[in-house]
């Protein structure tokens, strides 16, 4: 059961009487008549088990929109229910407009909407759903709490995407749409034209000029079908914040701009995300479907306070492709933790793939180090310069095994890391 606000009300009420009737027994009379009214009000009150309550399913949305979640509730008893109801989620998901005053005639049903604004990337979770219906005085009533599954998934934003175009137009020069075709490392047949004055004689394909009896070319352009696995770090190194953006989130912006970019490349896209053991696999996704599968993958991850173990990692990527790849791994260049423990399996790695290290970078080192007005900064600026320096000996050892290291902001290093996919594209290196 229940009691509202109207029973301290009618307590105090119980002063008039005293003060006209000035003796214990109206003392004892007023207070037994407070506890039979809320009793009777609840016997009064009817059934809350008589309320069937189902909830519709919610979609996914990105992380900063927002959406409802629905419950419809059924009146399945003789007598109208009036009450309420509050659909209880978690504080991530941002409810609002939770709780509902309701009329439901017998053998109708009404829908309650409950607004969702999601603070945090995954899934949030409902918790319970609370039925109140009161008596007739509005003194009490009956409660039950029960569990009605529903959550709404949070993917990532993919903030970066507002980068695509540019790349894309990058890309189609590139490809040879808006610039001429020619042979070179890292080019594929493309098809056969007519020869026009200004094209190269060493394209001529002097099989196909016989048979047609004109001077035909061949035309070339990059090499599609690349395999490209983009590895995601989700140990404790990816927890720290930068600019008050988790490292795995921003990595995870990277790995979806860079996918993106890659599949209108025509190259194929695998993901592996794991740290001591892989939580999330996508391998074979269709140029149309695979960013619905990366944000779904992704959306669910979070950081575990564990170390990478990156010989088992770098043999999952070994079992992905047995051929040349390139292979991105977005991991945060902390110093001890590249020395300790990446840098052996990198050597082997390196040896197969073209392997490329995105890092994001925190640009509030730069700015320690900028600021030098009284001696607690000047400390403060010693200390990022060493930490600066430590990154990039570390930089500089992944580079002598044949790493490349992409290391920005979370701002900049989406964009950053689909250059430099573009480039080794341009130059035939993958």
């Amino acid at each position: 059961m229940f009691v509202t606000g109207r029973l301290p009300a009618l307590v105090i009420l119980g002063a008039i009487p005293v003060v006209v009737y000035p003796s214990f027994a109206t003392v004892w009379l007023w207070f037994l008549f407070c506890l039979t009214v809320p009793v009777v009000d609840v016997a009064l009150a009817g059934k809350t088990t008589a309320v069937r309550v189902m909830r519709r399913p919610t979609a996914p949305i990105r992380l900063g929109d927002r959406t409802t979640s629905e419950l419809i509730v059924e009146n399945t008893g003789s007598r109208r229910f009036r009450g309420q109801i509050r659909d209880a989620w978690q504080p991530s998901a941002g409810a609002r407009d939770a709780r509902a005053r309701l009329t439901i005639p017998a053998g109708e049903r009404r829908a309650v909407i409950t607004r969702l604004s999601p603070t945090r990337r995954g899934d949030r979770q409902a918790v319970r759903v609370t039925i109140r219906r009161s008596g007739p005085f509005g003194i009490a009533g009956r409660q039950r709490s029960f569990y009605i599954p529903g959550q709404v998934r949070a993917l990532p934003p993919f903030g970066s995407r507002k980068h695509l175009p540019s790349r894309l137009a990058r890309l189609r020069q590139l490809d040879g749409r808006s610039a001429v075709r020619i042979r070179g490392q890292g080019t594929e047949f493309d098809s056969l034209r007519d020869y026009v004055d200004g094209d190269d004689v060493r394209s001529i394909d002097w099989r196909a000029t016989a048979r047609r009896r004109s001077t035909v070319v061949r035309t070339w352009q990059p090499e599609k079908d690349r395999h490209i696995i983009i590895v995601l770090d989700t140990s404790r190194t990816s927890a720290g914040r930068v600019d008050d953006v988790p490292r795995l989130d921003a990595a995870m912006d990277a790995a979806l701009l860079l996918a993106a970019l890659a599949s209108h490349a025509g190259d194929r896209v695998d993901l592996l995300a794991g740290d001591r053991r892989v939580h999330r696999r996508v391998v074979g996704s269709g140029r149309t479907t695979l960013l619905n599968d990366l944000v779904n993958a992704m959306a669910p991850l979070e950081p575990t306070l564990l170390e990478a173990d990156w010989p088992m990692l770098g043999a999952e990527v070994t079992k992905l492709s047995r051929q040349r790849a390139l292979v991105v791994l977005l991991t945060p260049l902390e110093p001890a933790a590249v020395e300790e423990s990446l840098l052996p399996p990198m050597s082997v790695l390196a040896q197969r793939y073209r392997v490329v290290l995105g890092s994001v970078a925190d640009p509030a080192l730069s700015r320690m180090l900028d600021q030098r007005d009284d001696a607690r900064e000047i400390y403060d600026a010693a200390a990022a310069a060493r930490t600066i320096a430590l990154r990039n000996r570390t930089s500089s050892a992944l580079g002598r095994l044949g790493v490349e290291v992409v290391d920005a902001d979370p701002e900049r290093l989406p964009a950053a890391l689909a250059d430099h996919y573009l480039s080794l594209k341009a130059r035939g290196l993958l």
